[in-house]
């Protein structure tokens, strides 16, 4: 088996559990093995770190899938995709629930693959080398375990290229027009599964529908980046006294309208076209007052480099919802970038509250749902944080 060998003190990160091993950190590698073939890790000891996949023209150049000395072939996905399933069926949020993650990447020791399942659809993420080159076995283990009506990829995701690879995105198998729906806990859900965001919608919030929609009941909502209206929804099946829901998209907007409709919330739900940041502001100057307000924003940066813009963006909108909100109001803030860690978005709410002259209590810590599994290890599989508060 060829080999990656690293250099000396750099295998202190892979030793304690992170499945990747960057260029900078190997010394050599054994045998001349091609891209995407499965290479062992090993330190300058010549001792055994487990075994991955190997991609040259990446900077992380191996993303370990064992610990053992087995082969990473069909077999092994098979095991991995039967053992991730088996993991969601012990959670009864995730076992009763027709739209889920069922494999996802690392958290599941599968670096790479993502799996959601929409009812009798599944959609399908190669985001690596290793994995775009073992889709079609990767396809046809779905088949057989899950006999799906239809596999559609969404591969069509920026970080393709760091693995040299171009972005894709169709239908795998079987006949579809992408459009699905399916029933979530709170709500029903019309979703474009070819052309809406990530893989048809954010099912890592989940269980935080519920979280905030047992909060609104006769509660006036505001619910900024609002996408395909998620907590909007949950707030208007919840029997909230009036919900606002805010995103600058206009497709995004038609698709949370059809969803109201789906759900008999038809007039109950006021739909606002605009930036939230420019609604904020607008709202703040007119001293508007909500009861609820949930900031549910895309991901202000994807680098490091960016952290402090970033800030200065959680920063601004959390200041302007806390203004809004008398006592007793709450607030549910998230952010869904892995370099926000939760100390640090813990901070700028805080700041964001002294600026506001409110006081905040923390009612609960919110986080991604367990489809989405979270590896201590792996600093990267925790990427979505959430603070439920209320203003004293």
């Amino acid at each position: 088996m060829p080999s990656v060998i690293l250099k000396k003190n750099k295998e202190r990160r892979v030793y304690t559990g992170h499945s990747w091993v960057y260029s900078g950190e190997i010394d050599k590698i054994t045998s001349n093995p091609k891209d995407g073939d499965a290479v062992d890790i090993r330190d300058h000891k010549d001792r055994f770190f487990g075994r991955g996949l190997l991609n040259t023209k990446s900077q992380i150049t191996v993303r370990r899938f064992t610990m053992q000395k087995e082969e990473i072939d069909r077999a092994f996905f098979a095991r991995r995709i039967e053992a991730a399933l088996e993991y969601r069926r012990e959670d009864t949020s995730v076992a009763d629930a027709e739209a889920f993650r069922m494999v996802s990447s690392e958290g599941d020791q599968l670096p790479g693959l993502i799996v959601d399942q929409y009812g009798d659809h599944f959609v399908l993420q190669a985001l690596t080398l290793g994995i775009d080159q073992r889709k079609k076995q990767i396809v046809e283990i779905l088949r057989e375990m899950f006999e799906p009506k239809a596999i559609i990829e969404r591969s069509d995701v920026p970080s393709r290229k760091l693995e040299g690879l171009e972005e894709a995105k169709g239908v795998l198998f079987g006949e579809s027009n992408a459009i699905v729906r399916v029933q979530f806990a709170q709500f029903s859900i019309e979703v474009n599964l070819l052309e809406d965001q990530k893989t048809g919608f954010f099912l890592d919030q989940r269980d935080n529908y519920a979280e905030v929609a047992r909060l609104c009941a006769g509660k006036r909502v505001l619910d900024c980046f609002t996408y395909h209206g998620g907590f909007a929804l949950a707030a208007g099946v919840a029997d909230a006294k009036s919900v606002e829901a805010v995103e600058i998209s206009d497709t995004a907007i038609a698709r949370a309208r059809k969803n109201a409709e789906l759900n008999g919330l038809t007039g109950k739900i006021e739909f606002v076209c605009a930036n939230a940041f420019d609604v904020l502001k607008k709202y703040d100057v007119e001293k508007r007052q909500y009861d609820v307000i949930v900031l549910d924003p895309p991901t202000f940066t994807r680098t490091k480099q960016n952290i402090e813009g970033a800030l200065r963006g959680y920063k601004e909108i959390n200041l302007r919802a806390l203004k809004m909100l008398p006592p007793g109001g709450i607030l549910a803030t998230f952010t869904c970038s892995h370099h926000i860690d939760a100390e640090l978005f813990k901070s700028v709410v805080i700041e964001a509250a002294a600026d506001a002259k409110k006081t905040v209590r923390l009612i609960k810590v919110l986080t991604q749902s367990p489809d989405h599994p979270i590896l201590p290890a792996i600093p990267e599989t925790e990427y979505l944080r959430g603070l439920l508060l209320q203003v004293m």
